[in-house]
């Protein structure tokens, strides 16, 4: 089963022509985690083929109108659809007084349960946010004086592939047995001999990882984040000739985005978070390039797919899009 990262907004402060405001969905079995906001980030979700019902939990990096002024309406937007599913909201500092002060938006009155996680008391967890499948990590990122978080999701490792040859050459019937040991249960065959699943499994399954670090200079939380990524999407506000001015606002330049995806062994790089003054990326591309090849502009509603398949032992395989 692939994941699929759909970048929906990657414009800096202000939407244009061509980009929206930010907003990432990952989208993986027909659930979706969202990260940031924007402004029009439920119309986003429309033209990504995305419905805000599969939408499980939403995560804001700061509140920065361009990062969350979009989260009231969208709230509202799945009351009126008469919502029924719990919802999880990672919020930063203020995030939950924001909501209450917005009339239709207040979490504790709408029609479905809602989970808030402020995230200055949980980044000294392991996780902000955990299913049976996947995990999603926070750190503190640097953006000027705003408290502003980055986010890491993680698939969990998959038990290795069972061999049915092999279980039933150590004597294991058929049935139930072959699950227990799927599920990794010893089992004991009929002659009494105990079969251990590392004697019928193979290598324990990786799954994918993908870390959105937006907006921020290059920074220790922003490096752990991307730390051996499939896929890092990383503020490129500025190219390398404006990096004093990228520093001065809290940002990246796409050299800066592409040394942090190098020295983070990341295995892809999309550059976000686009000031208007590029219309056309390709000056951002090429200066990532020099530094780390597999970098590219975020394409907004693109799907880029990650098959955890491709990280098994074996023939490495490359991800692909569709």
């Amino acid at each position: 089963m692939t994941t699929n990262v759909i970048p929906l907004g990657t414009a800096s402060a202000v939407p244009t022509d061509e980009r929206h405001l930010s907003a990432l969905a990952v989208e993986r079995k027909g659930q979706v985690l969202l990260f940031d906001c924007g402004e029009g980030t439920q119309y986003r979700l429309r033209e990504a083929g995305l419905s805000w019902a599969r939408v499980e939990a939403i995560f804001v990096t700061h509140l920065h109108g361009d990062h969350c002024y979009g989260l009231p309406g969208l709230l509202s937007t799945m009351e009126l659809q008469q919502r029924t599913d719990p919802v999880t909201l990672v919020l930063p500092p203020g995030g939950p007084a924001m909501l209450r002060a917005v009339p239709g938006a207040t979490p504790e009155r709408l029609s479905f349960p809602v989970h808030m996680v402020e995230v200055d008391a949980a980044l000294d967890q392991g996780a902000v946010y955990e299913t049976d499948e996947v995990a999603v990590k926070a750190r503190r990122l640097d953006h000027r004086e705003e408290r502003t978080t980055g986010f890491r999701v993680e698939e969990r490792t998959r038990p290795g592939r069972f061999d049915p040859e092999e279980a039933r050459a150590l004597g294991v019937p058929e049935g139930p047995a072959f699950g227990q040991l799927q599920n990794g249960s010893p089992v004991t065959t009929p002659d009494g001999t105990t079969v251990r699943p590392e004697q019928v499994l193979g290598p324990p399954r990786p799954g994918v990882v993908v870390a959105y670090v937006t907006d921020t200079r290059p920074c220790a939380g922003g490096r752990a984040l991307a730390q051996e990524a499939d896929l890092l999407y990383h503020d490129a506000t500025f190219a390398d000739d404006h990096a004093e001015r990228a520093d001065q606002t809290g940002h990246s330049t796409a050299r800066q985005a592409a040394t942090v995806a190098r020295e983070a062994g990341a295995n892809r790089l999309l550059l976000g978070h686009l000031s208007a003054r590029y219309p056309d990326p390709a000056p951002l591309e090429q200066e990532a390039r020099s530094v780390f090849s597999a970098a590219e502009a975020a394409e907004e509603l693109r799907r880029y797919e990650l098959d955890p398949r491709e990280k098994e032992p074996g023939p490495a395989g490359s991800a692909s899009e569709s």
